[in-house]
C-alpha cells in the first residue's frame, strides 16, 4: 500500500502537482467564467486551492483531485439566478458542504459500488473524446469559449461540432505553431529511452516551451504573434490587499431562506454523485489499481465546500480530467493533488504576471493527449467482445456525455444501464436446474443475488407449471435480499399449493429473518427400496451423469448432516469402485456421488488381491451392490514406473528402496507389451504417451478377468445378471470419466446397452 507522505514518492508527486497546477489554472478560470461570470474568477482560483489543500489533506484517495467541476456550471448559475446573489449562493455551498459530511458519516458511499462498470467506462471514454474536441479548437488558437467548459451546447451559440468548423476562419499561426510543437513532445517524449527516464516530465517541457516560442513569436508580429485572448489569465492584484479584496463571504442573513436549503441539497447530491462516479474511474486507470474510500472521499469533500462557502469559492467536486492528468504526470499518492493547491495558492498571490504568459494551445495538446490515453485505456474491444449487454449501455453513455453535458450524460448512463440491469432480471431472475437425485428428478430452482417484485411473475410462472407430485427445491444460498412480495409468494406456495398438488417443497439457504427453516424432503442417497430397484445398466447411466455433473460444476444439492444420520443406521451403495490410490481420481468427487452411495477401494495400479476381493465380494453378495467398477486413470504414476523399470531391467526394491513395491510392478508389467517396449526410447512425446495409455488400459482389462477368475461368487453374479463388472478410464486433464466397451476399447458419451463391457 503506498503511504500518503512518503519521500521516496515526493519527487514525482511534486513533478506531477506542477503539471496538474499547469492544466487547473485556466480550468479554474474557465469554470468559473462559464458558471459565476467575469465577476467571479477568483472563486474558480479558491476552489481550486481548497479542492487541492484542505479536501486533499483530508481525503485518503491517491488519485482524486478535485476542483470545481464543470458538471456544476449550469446548476451555479441557476441559483445565483434563483437566489439573487453571488453571497446567497455562497451559504448554499457551505450548507451542501455540511450535507455531505453528514453523507459521509452516514455511509453513504456505499452506493458507489452499485454504479455499472459500463456507465464509468463510458463516463472515462466520453471525458477523453470531450477533451479531444474541445481542446482542438484552442490547439488552433480558437478561443471564443472559456477553458473547462464541457456541454454540447456552448457559451458562444455554437455547439462541440459546430465550433470545429469555426476553427478555419479564425486560424492562428502562432497558437499553432506552440500546439503542434508541444503535440510532438508529449507524443515522441516516451519513445527516446533517454528522455523517457529522464525525471523532468513532458508535460513541464511543453510548458516552458509555451512560453519561450510565445516571447519569440512578439518579436516577430503579425499574424504570428499570440495575444492576450489566447493565453492564460489570472486575475492580477497590484498588492496583497487587492488579493484579499476579492474574497467573497456568505450572506448570513438568507439564512431562514428556504431557497437556501433547496439549493444546498441540490448542490450536495450532484458533487457527491459526480465524486463516487469519478472516484471509481480514476481509481480503474490507476496504474497501482489502489482503492479509494468513498465515505471518506465525501466527509472531505463536505469539508472542502463548507470552506468554500465561508470565503468565496465556488462548489467543488473530484474532478477526472485533473484526476487522470496527475495520473499520466506519474503522481504517485495525494500529495499531488496537495501540491497542486499549494501551487495555485502562491502563483497567483505572486507569479499572475508570469502566469499570463503560458499559451493555451499548449495546455490544450496537454488535454488532448490526456483525452487520448482515457479513451485507450479503457480497452474499447474489449467491452465490445463482452456483448451487448455491456456495450450498449457503455455506448449509450458515451453518446449521452458527449451530445449533452457530464451530469446530464451521467444520469442518462446510469439509467439506461438500470435498464439493461432490469431486463437481465426479468428475463433470468432465477435458474432452473433439474437435478436426478436416487429418490427422482428435483427441480432446483436457485434465485439471484437481489430478488425484486419484478421477479414475482416469473417465479410464480415458474412454481405453477411444477408437475404435480413433483419435488422442488428453492435454493437462497447466493441471495442477500429477497422482496416481501416474493416472500409471501413462496409462503403460499409451500403452505397452501404445493400441498393441493401433492408437490414435495425443500428450502436452504433462506436468511433468518424470513423464517424459512432449510429442509430436504426429497431423498439424496441410496437406500434399501431404491438399490433393490436397480439394475447394473441404470447404475451405469446415473455414474455417467455425476462425471457431467463433476466436470460441469453443478453438483447436486445435498444434506450431509442429514445424510450422515440416516446412513448410521445401514448402508446400500450402488456400486465398488476398485480405482488407484492417485490423489487426483476419488471416485466419489469424479462421479458426484453422495454419502452412503458407492463402496470404494483404492490401491495403486487398480490392482486386485485377496483382501481386495474379499471387499468387493462383501459390497455386491452382502450389501447388494449392483455394479463393479475397476477404474484406471490417465497419467498413472504407477504405470510409468513399471514401464520404465521394465526398460532398465532392474526392481522396485532396487531403485525405491521399498520392500513391497515390486508386488505392484510386477503385476502391472503383466499388462506391458513387451515386443512393442523395445522401440519405447526411440518414440515421440506422443506415441509414449499412447503407450502408456494402452497399457492402462491392459491393466484394468487384466484386473476385470482376475476378479471373474479369482472371485467365483463375483463371476456367478456377473453370468446371473444381479451385478455387471466393467472397466473405465479417468481421464485426469479433463475429468472425464470413459467406459470401456465389449471390445475393451474406451468409448466417450453414454453407453448403450448393447455396449457395456461383460
Amino acid at each position: 500500500m503506498t503511504k500518503a507522505f512518503s519521500i521516496r514518492t515526493l519527487s514525482a508527486d511534486a513533478i506531477a502537482g506542477m503539471v496538474v497546477f499547469l492544466v487547473a489554472l485556466p480550468l479554474c478560470l474557465g469554470v468559473a467564467f462559464a458558471s459565476a461570470g467575469r465577476d467571479h474568477l477568483f472563486a474558480g482560483i479558491v476552489s481550486g486551492i481548497i479542492g487541492g489543500i484542505v479536501v486533499g489533506a483530508i481525503s485518503k484517495s491517491h488519485t482524486s483531485v478535485s476542483g470545481l467541476s464543470p458538471a456544476l456550471t449550469t446548476i451555479v448559475a441557476v441559483q445565483i439566478a434563483t437566489l439573487g446573489s453571488f453571497e446567497a449562493l455562497l451559504l448554499a455551498v457551505f450548507f451542501a458542504g455540511i450535507i455531505q459530511i453528514g453523507m459521509g458519516i452516514a455511509r453513504v458511499g456505499f452506493l458507489s459500488a452499485f454504479f455499472p462498470s459500463s456507465a464509468i467506462k463510458g463516463l472515462l471514454v466520453a471525458v477523453g473524446i470531450i477533451l479531444i474536441l474541445k481542446q482542438t479548437p484552442h490547439f488552433f488558437g480558437h478561443d471564443t469559449d472559456p477553458e473547462g467548459e464541457m456541454s454540447f451546447f456552448q457559451p458562444d451559440k455554437e455547439n462541440t461540432f459546430s465550433e470545429l468548423l469555426e476553427i478555419a476562419p479564425d486560424f492562428h499561426y502562432g497558437a499553432t505553431l506552440v500546439g503542434i510543437a508541444s503535440l510532438i513532445i508529449l507524443l515522441g517524449w516516451d519513445r527516446v529511452k533517454i528522455l523517457k527516464k529522464c525525471m523532468i516530465p513532458s508535460q513541464l517541457v511543453v510548458v516552458v516551451l509555451g512560453v519561450a516560442l510565445h516571447e519569440l513569436l512578439s518579436t516577430w508580429g503579425g499574424k504570428w504573434m499570440i495575444g492576450a485572448t489566447h493565453l492564460v489569465q489570472v486575475p492580477v492584484s497590484e498588492s496583497l490587499a487587492g488579493l484579499q479584496s476579492q474574497v467573497i463571504f456568505p450572506d448570513i442573513s438568507q439564512v431562514l431562506n428556504p431557497g437556501i436549503y433547496l439549493a444546498a441539497v441540490t448542490i450536495a447530491l450532484v458533487a457527491s454523485l459526480e465524486t463516487l462516479m469519478n472516484l471509481e474511474a480514476v481509481d480503474k486507470i490507476d496504474p497501482l489499481q489502489r482503492h479509494s474510500p468513498p465515505n471518506r472521499e465525501l466527509i472531505a469533500q463536505g469539508v472542502g465546500n463548507a470552506v468554500c462557502g465561508l470565503i468565496g469559492g465556488l462548489p467543488l467536486s473530484s474532478v477526472i480530467v485533473r484526476s487522470s492528468v496527475g495520473i499520466n504526470a506519474g503522481g504517485k499518492t495525494r500529495m499531488t493533488t496537495i501540491i497542486h493547491g499549494i501551487l495555485l495558492l502562491g502563483s497567483v498571490a505572486l507569479l499572475p504576471t508570469w502566469l499570463n504568459r503560458i499559451p493555451l494551445s499548449c495546455l490544450a495538446a496537454i488535454l488532448i493527449v490526456t483525452g487520448g490515453k482515457l479513451i485507450y485505456s479503457t480497452k474499447v474491444e474489449k467491452i465490445w467482445r463482452e456483448g451487448w449487454y455491456q456495450f450498449i449501455p457503455f455506448a449509450a453513455t458515451v453518446v449521452a456525455i458527449v451530445f449533452t453535458d457530464l451530469l446530464t450524460g451521467v444520469l442518462i448512463g446510469l439509467a439506461i444501464c438500470l435498464g439493461f440491469i432490469l431486463n437481465s432480471n426479468l428475463r433470468r431472475p432465477l435458474r432452473r436446474i433439474l437435478e436426478r437425485h436416487p429418490g427422482g428428478d428435483v427441480l432446483r430452482i436457485e434465485f439471484a443475488n437481489q430478488v425484486s417484485f419484478l421477479n414475482r411473475a416469473v417465479l410464480s410462472d415458474t412454481l405453477e407449471n411444477v408437475k404435480p407430485g413433483g419435488n422442488v427445491l428453492l435454493d437462497a444460498r447466493y441471495t442477500d435480499y429477497i422482496d416481501p412480495d416474493v416472500v409471501d409468494l413462496i409462503r403460499q406456495f409451500q403452505e397452501h399449493t404445493a400441498p393441493a398438488r401433492n408437490v414435495s417443497v425443500s428450502m436452504i439457504g433462506f436468511k433468518d429473518r424470513y423464517d424459512m427453516r432449510d429442509t430436504l424432503e426429497f431423498v439424496d442417497h441410496f437406500d434399501r427400496d431404491l438399490q433393490s430397484k436397480l439394475t447394473p445398466l441404470q447404475v451405469i447411466r446415473i455414474l455417467q451423469e455425476g462425471n457431467s455433473r463433476f466436470r460441469l460444476g453443478q453438483r447436486l444439492t445435498r444434506d450431509i448432516p442429514r445424510s450422515i444420520e440416516t446412513t448410521c443406521k445401514g448402508q446400500f451403495p450402488m456400486a465398488v469402485v476398485l480405482s488407484c490410490i492417485d490423489s487426483r481420481a476419488p471416485a466419489e468427487l469424479i462421479f458426484d456421488a453422495g454419502l452412503g452411495d458407492i463402496f470404494s477401494a483404492r490401491v495403486a495400479g487398480n490392482l486386485t488381491t485377496s483382501r481386495v476381493l474379499g471387499s468387493i465380494e462383501y459390497g455386491c453378495a452382502v450389501a447388494g451392490s449392483k455394479l463393479v467398477l475397476v477404474m484406471g486413470h490417465t497419467r498413472c504414476g504407477a504405470v510409468s514406473a513399471a514401464v520404465d523399470l521394465m526398460l532398465q531391467g532392474k526392481t522396485a526394491l532396487e531403485t525405491t528402496g521399498c520392500e513391497n513395491l515390486d508386488a505392484v510392478v510386477l503385476e502391472i508389467q503383466k499388462s506391458i507389451n513387451s515386443a512393442a517396449l523395445k522401440q519405447y526410447p526411440d518414440w515421440t512425446e506422443d506415441e509414449k504417451n499412447a503407450f502408456l495409455d494402452d497399457v492402462i488400459r491392459r491393466n484394468v482389462l487384466r484386473t476385470m478377468d482376475n476378479i471373474r477368475q479369482e472371485s467365483p461368487t463375483l463371476n456367478r453374479l456377473d453370468e446371473e445378471g444381479q451385478i455387471k463388472i466393467v472397466g473405465g478410464i479417468y481421464d485426469v486433464t479433463t475429468g472425464e470419466m470413459r467406459f470401456l466397451d465389449r471390445r475393451g476399447v474406451v468409448r466417450a458419451g453414454s453407453v448403450a446397452e448393447s455396449s457395456v463391457v461383460v
